[in-house]
């Protein structure tokens, strides 16, 4: 078994509930563990990540800073995740893309029970840092950490709780991190990482892949990727840094997952709806389709409630797109080719549909043609946006209404001729 931090000696108690057998058996594991001493007195620092837990915004992991220093005889994590629902205004912030997150300073044993009581997993990655950037990192983060300089502007995929650690440390190491993983491109984007996160909150994971526009549809790098804990925390194992006579050598010079966790890990991919949506597209296309050639009143108002109601939910979440496009800083939102498929448009169709049935039409058909133009729109070089599942439900309903909506308004003359005719 590898060594594990000795200031996590202390916090043992922290990690072992009533019952928990696996917290007591990486707390003796811990136990067996001499701690070591700095002759120069600098502070120890190491990474500790945590795994997903249950909460929607517990889905993405976190990490943060654990500085032991003993001159000061205290053992601190450094949390740049901490945010307050009481703030003023906190949801309306929220929405417009203006939030504001704290770093905080706490306690190892107190910060360490409340994930452990959770049930998420603990990592912890001893970092190989010279004395000299040892302390300048516990010096740059106690300042940080005061109440004038705590806040910062939140940002979900360039300024988060990991992305601030990573920075922190890509400073006092001179930017030796950002040019080691900078370069170094995955398969993955951040609507990838962001929807597979919240993928088992199913109808969060629909409503973030929907609001994502094409800017989240870039490859990232390791360096940009490392807005998830968990991938900052895999990123770090093959940074080489240098010792203090200039020799190369890891980064991490020890990693011990302390505690598993009760939890399931973070899924490896998000689900891929494409096949089942276009399943439930063209079947609800053929249901209204059938519901508008069969005989009968209660058919007639079904298809009516169920095409008034599809143009209404496509509407309305047209506004809501257009919206965070133009009112927020949601930059990852921006330009969203899903206008296409869910237009605001569709909201006048239901005003229009009897008593005028020939700018019905043209309407509908323009709602149409848009949904056909963005499966165009996403094979050209540089428009691709990660929507092919929308276009697969949406772009069905679309086309069928679009002629079931023609088809009346023909018939619809045709009858006015023929009383024109008679009278």
């Amino acid at each position: 078994m590898r060594s594990v931090l000795c200031f996590l000696i202390a916090a043992g108690t922290a990690l072992v509930g009533p019952g928990n057998a696996t917290a007591n058996e990486s707390r003796k594991d811990v136990q067996q563990v001499a701690p070591a001493t700095d002759p120069l007195g600098a502070p120890k620092v190491a990474l500790v990540t945590f795994g997903p837990g249950r909460v929607y915004w517990e889905r993405f992991g976190h990490n943060g800073l654990i500085v032991d220093d003993p001159a000061a005889g205290t053992r601190i994590v450094y949390n740049y995740g901490a945010f307050d629902f009481q703030e003023q205004h906190f949801l309306w912030n929220f929405a417009l893309g203006h939030m504001r997150y704290s770093l905080t300073d706490e306690p190892l044993e107190a910060d360490l029970a409340i994930y452990v009581a959770e049930g998420r997993s603990v990592t912890v990655q001893i970092l190989n840092l010279t004395p000299v950037q040892a302390r300048e990192l516990a010096a740059f983060l106690a300042w940080n950490a005061q109440p004038q300089n705590a806040a910062y502007r939140y940002d979900y995929f360039v300024n988060n709780c990991s992305t601030k650690v990573r920075d922190a440390l890509n400073r006092v190491l001179g930017g030796a991190l950002e040019r080691q993983l900078a370069h170094r491109l995955t398969s993955h984007t951040y609507r990838f990482d962001a929807v597979r996160l919240i993928s088992p909150d199913f109808w969060l994971a629909l409503g973030g892949d929907t609001v994502l526009g094409p800017n989240a549809d870039r490859p990232l790098s390791l360096w940009q990727e490392s807005f998830v804990p968990m991938l900052l925390s895999v990123a770090l194992r093959n940074v080489v840094v240098s010792d203090p006579s200039g020799a190369a050598m890891p980064l991490v010079s020890d990693e011990e997952v302390v505690l598993p966790g009760r939890l399931p890990p973070a899924p490896a991919a998000p689900r891929d709806l494409r096949w089942p949506f276009l399943a439930a597209g063209t079947g609800l296309a053929a249901l209204l389709q059938w519901l508008a050639r069969a005989k009968g009143r209660l058919y007639r108002v079904s298809f009516g409630v169920l095409a008034v109601a599809w143009w209404l939910i496509c509407g309305f979440s047209g506004l809501v797109l257009a919206g965070l496009w133009g009112f927020t800083d949601h930059w990852a939102i921006w330009a969203n080719e899903n206008l296409l498929l869910l237009d605001p448009a569709c909201l006048i169709v239901p005003l229009v549909w009897w008593r005028a049935p020939r700018i019905a039409c043209r309407l509908t058909t323009l709602v149409a043609a848009a949904a056909l133009l963005s499966l165009i729109i996403r094979m050209l070089p540089g428009w691709y946006q990660g929507n092919l599942a929308l276009i697969a439900l949406t772009a069905p309903v679309h086309l069928v209404l679009a002629v079931l909506v023609c088809r009346q308004r023909s018939v619809a003359g045709s009858t006015a001729r023929q009383e024109t005719r008679l009278a």
